[in-house]
């Protein structure tokens, strides 16, 4: 993409984060990584303890960027049609009784699902079709949903009465797994100080569904030189203990990797970060600063390591500091592009 294509996206990005921070004080990386999430068109898994402000921060992003917004709380009793849907017997103007189909909450552009892990299996297994192919099927009926379409879920790690861990193929639909964490003292002073009752400022919009749409086809021709995606393929491979590229952290340490799909996370969410600086080019730097948060719920850690209390966040960054970006250890028929130098 040329600077003039540039420019504007990557303005609309910063100005979305700009607004999420002035909502969400004190956490800045987590606001750019929740936009870097949804630009990438991938769908974002919050956890932390209540009262951190993950609601708050979906409800602004989704007027921040001006998108249709839908909202699930998750509970035991939440039954799929719930979510998307179910068809219901109307009679007709002319006396015909006919099946209607009446949408769940999940058509829409933003769906916050809240406090995901506190519905049953079998309800949350109704969000596996439309996170990956963004489309439900009800009563051998497919419908599309809206484009575009993200799930933000939150869920709190430390409640077990009525929760059900979410199973690996619904994490791995995830993009993004972020922690939300306790700010420090000078954000909870300026929060009793500035916050009454804990109400935020509006945020304001700074964008709009075609404008986002635009965003989209820009960071679609984000560049990925060979040597980029060549160090992704080796990171991702290199979760596998039994991979040839595995460092000894993972063949310790890990028991099943991760899949295809974060191959395919890395390179979208590199790109949307590659464009929020200004860059038609990804860089090293940017596979590396979005390795955490795709690859540490993709990693199912050994017994052993977890009885040891390793945490898979851990694990990625030795995976991160021992597999090399430098020419040397590339294969000579893979070539530095230019502006990708390590």
């Amino acid at each position: 993409p040329s600077p003039e294509e540039l420019a504007p996206a990557s303005e609309a990005m910063n100005a979305a984060v700009a607004q999420l921070d002035r909502v969400l004080l004190g956490q800045q990386e987590l606001n750019r990584r929740v936009v870097i999430g949804v630009m990438s068109q991938g769908h974002v898994l919050l956890e932390g303890m209540p009262g951190l402000g993950k609601t708050a921060l979906i409800h602004a992003l989704g007027q921040t960027l001006d998108l249709q917004f839908g909202r699930i709380q998750f509970t035991p009793d939440l039954m799929p049609s719930d979510i998307v849907g179910s068809s219901i017997l109307q009679v007709s103007p002319e006396g015909r009784r006919e099946m209607e189909f009446e949408p769940g909450p999940v058509f829409t552009n933003l769906l916050l699902a809240d406090e995901i892990n506190r519905a049953s299996p079998k309800t949350q297994a109704a969000l596996l079709e439309a996170m990956q192919e963004r489309q439900v099927t009800v009563l051998g009926q497919t419908k599309p949903l809206p484009e575009p379409f993200f799930v933000l879920a939150s869920q709190n790690p430390v409640e077990t009465d009525g929760t059900y861990p979410l199973p690996e193929a619904q994490l791995d639909r995830f993009m993004f797994k972020l922690n939300v964490s306790m700010p420090g003292v000078d954000v909870l002073q300026e929060i009793v100080a500035t916050r009454r009752r804990g109400e935020a400022p509006r945020p304001e919009r700074v964008c709009s569904v075609s404008r986002l749409r635009e965003a989209f086809g820009v960071i679609g021709r984000v560049v990925i030189p060979p040597a980029v995606a060549r160090y992704i393929a080796t990171l991702v491979r290199a979760t596998h203990a039994d991979a040839a590229e595995s460092p000894r952290v993972v063949r310790d340490m890990v028991r099943f990797g991760a899949s295809p799909r974060a191959a395919i996370a890395f390179g979208e969410a590199s790109r949307a970060r590659a464009l929020m600086n200004g860059r038609p080019t990804v860089g090293f730097e940017d596979v590396r600063a979005v390795a955490e948060p795709i690859l540490a719920h993709r990693l199912i850690l050994t017994h052993e390591a977890r009885f040891d209390r390793v945490t898979t966040a851990a694990v990625v960054e030795a995976l991160i500091e021992q597999t090399p970006t430098s020419p040397s250890s590339l294969p000579p028929s893979v070539s530095l592009a230019a502006g990708a130098a390590p």
